[in-house]
């Protein structure tokens, strides 16, 4: 059901108005434990049907909700965590 709740979550932001700096076919997401900084990665979109993407979706509104004072898709996890699945996805 969480799994159902994140795809839900990230497909209402993925169907707000695309900025100009993100490519078509990607989404941007802030990344970090921090309330206050985040680092905004830009990854594609088909990374929202891989397990281990939708694993820190899942861990993120587990742990935040997808209600985020920024109003974007924000993964509450460390930079490092991230990176790693999504170097791994990127290789695969």
């Amino acid at each position: 059901m969480a799994l159902v709740r994140s795809l839900l979550g990230a497909k209402k932001i993925l169907s707000r108005p695309v900025t100009a700096t993100t490519p078509k076919g990607f989404l941007a997401v802030y990344v970090g434990e921090d309330q206050v900084q985040k680092k905004r990665y830009i990854v594609p979109v088909s990374y929202l049907n891989q397990p281990s993407f939708q694993a820190l979706l899942t861990k993120s509104e587990e742990e935040f909700g997808f209600h985020h004072s920024m109003g974007l898709l924000t993964i509450a996890c460390p930079e490092d965590a991230f990176i790693n699945v999504t170097s791994w996805l990127k290789g695969k």
